[in-house]
């Protein structure tokens, strides 16, 4: 299979991995003008090279007015794909906001024997021209390393769709349970006054805890503030705790909490274990598996 993958060239990777990846979202076939628009490519473009790929049986095509393009087993086996997986993407992020519709699809370093002068070159399935020289770009986790990169973009080449970078930093994501990270969770009781909350949540030296109500919910110091500043000190803590929360299975690897926070933009994670909510994870805490001691 080695062989098929040196007979694709850049724009039909880039072909494949997003109908690949719009075909999980979506579930159905997809036309050819919404992977140009994807990649950045002429529709016209697509069109041909859809032809060419269609004779290496690595597409498909569906007729009718829903019809459009599949790609074949033999495609997720010529980029290294699990038919089964989840979609491939790479999340890739420039001057601290993530772009939407861009995912790296390799990554490939030079000068690794001096870490201190790093280069990569990253190429980008997306909008290459979302970039510009001078940005700083994150890319990552990558699906089997869990490796993160920063740099600054050097270079761009729109024709291969790639960034030239700086890397600044590198990091692979520890093989860790969350159980090994998350912190067990301060407890309180839904009657309690706001006053009281704030002090068990510093007398413990922690931001956020959990309220065992019938409905359990949370509660953090910034909840409290913002009821002491609209004048509602006087109340309970079960009248402004979170009853809605992110949970997460102690076992799961610390990477599928990275990914549940950056995905949803919450400030924590609820921790269960077998069925029982006992621990809390914020992305403090996982900045500290990240940094080395």
């Amino acid at each position: 299979m080695s062989d098929r993958i040196m007979e694709l060239t850049p724009v039909q990777r880039d072909i494949l991995t997003a109908l690949i990846n719009i075909h999980r979202v979506e579930g159905r076939a997809v036309k050819g003008e919404e992977i140009a628009e994807l990649i950045d490519r002429n529709p016209g473009t697509i069109r041909n090279q859809m032809q060419s790929l269609k004779a290496l049986n690595l597409v498909e095509g569906v007729p009718g007015p829903k019809g459009g393009y599949k790609a074949t087993g033999a495609a997720y086996e010529a980029l290294n794909i699990d038919a089964t997986g989840e979609t491939v993407v790479v999340p890739v992020t420039r001057n601290g906001v993530v772009v939407d519709g861009a995912t790296a699809s390799e990554i490939v370093f030079n000068k690794v024997m001096h870490s201190h002068q790093c280069d990569g070159v990253v190429r980008i399935i997306g909008n290459i021209r979302d970039f510009n020289v001078g940005d700083e770009i994150e890319v990552g986790p990558t699906p089997v390393n869990r490796l993160y990169v920063r740099g600054d973009v050097m270079g761009r080449d729109d024709t291969m769709s790639r960034l030239i970078l700086h890397i600044k930093e590198m990091i692979s994501v520890p093989k860790v349970s969350i159980k090994k990270v998350a912190r067990r969770a301060v407890r309180i009781a839904p009657n309690l006054s706001l006053q009281e909350a704030s002090r068990i949540l510093v007398h413990n030296g922690v931001q956020e805890a959990l309220v065992d109500d019938s409905s359990p919910g949370l509660i953090n110091q910034a909840d409290i503030a913002r009821a002491v500043a609209e004048g509602r000190s006087g109340v309970e803590v079960r009248s402004i705790m979170t009853r809605g929360f992110l949970t997460i299975d102690s076992e799961e690897p610390i990477y599928e909490a990275i990914k549940m926070l950056g995905r949803t933009g919450a400030s924590q994670l609820v921790v269960s274990e077998d069925g029982v909510l006992w621990g809390i994870i914020t992305p403090g805490d996982l900045i500290k598996t990240l940094t080395p001691a």
